[in-house]
């Protein structure tokens, strides 16, 4: 669609990047408010968020290179090149390196894992929506060819050379799809925290709505590099199920958990 606001010689400002931008802002904000009303330190959440945001970048990337090695064993230049770093990557690879990162983060810190990991839910799911928004502008994470109502069609010769889009094809717009599961995600999850019953209830929310919703909008995928499991699920499948069952396990443990006794917002 609108794969960069504008261009200046040499320089340019990606949409991809902006809307991702806005994505890391606006879900940090929510993060810390939300974590002022559990009790958190706000320093440390900002601190924990930088993480999150810097491994996340890295193991979405990493992840994409992986479930494509083959090409990038042929062409490793591309591994440095515009289209690669400007590519959002695997969402996946990034949840999951993030994950572990900020458990390695909170532990040195003595944060309570569970309730902050409740805390950054409804963030993650924001800022992944801002970021699908700019997936859609930039043409990449298209999906397949598809004649119902509501497809879309891209026509800029730029999202073409970047991400490889069809051009003048109507297609599932999955970026959308997806941007409207996770602010579906994020609103229910914002709900959920100040209801919730039991520590890690509202991540493990967030791991089997997305998980779930995540493997089905794979199967209107069109853009390779999805990856191969078993072969009958892409890796992105496999992850997702991953997700679900993880996010179920947190949801069993709620009988051996007490409820989060009251406490006074940090200041």
């Amino acid at each position: 669609m609108f794969p960069r606001i504008f261009h200046f010689g040499s320089f340019n400002l990606p949409t991809y990047g902006l809307m991702a931008a806005f994505g890391l802002i606006f879900g940090l904000l929510l993060i810390v408010k939300l974590g002022r009303e559990q009790g958190l330190d706000p320093d440390k959440l900002w601190n924990l968020g930088i993480i999150a945001i810097l491994s996340g970048i890295f193991g979405a990337k990493l992840l994409m290179v992986l479930v494509d090695l083959s090409y990038y064993r042929s062409h490793p230049a591309e591994l440095f090149s515009f289209s690669t770093l400007q590519a959002g990557g695997v969402w996946s690879g990034g949840l999951l390196l993030a994950l572990a990162m900020c458990v390695w983060y909170m532990r040195a810190n003595h944060m309570p894992v569970l309730r902050t990991c409740d805390v950054f839910a409804p963030g993650l799911a924001l800022g992944h929506a801002f970021g699908r928004v700019g997936c859609f502008a930039a043409g990449c994470c298209f999906g397949r060819e598809t004649h119902v109502p509501w497809a879309v069609t891209f026509t800029n010769p730029l999202a073409n050379s970047i991400s490889d889009t069809p051009l003048h094809v109507p297609l599932h717009p999955t970026q959308l799809y997806e941007m409207v599961l996770e602010l579906c995600n994020c609103l229910f999850l914002v709900w959920l925290i100040r209801h919730k019953k039991f520590e890690g209830e509202i991540i493990g929310t967030y791991m089997i709505v997305y998980g779930v919703g995540r493997y089905f909008i794979e199967f209107f995928r069109g853009d390779e590099g999805r990856g191969d499991f078993l072969g009958f699920m892409s890796g992105t499948q496999a992850i997702a199920i991953c997700l679900v069952i993880f996010g179920g396990l947190l949801w069993m443990r709620r009988a051996a958990l007490a409820p989060p006794a009251p406490i006074k917002a940090a200041r």
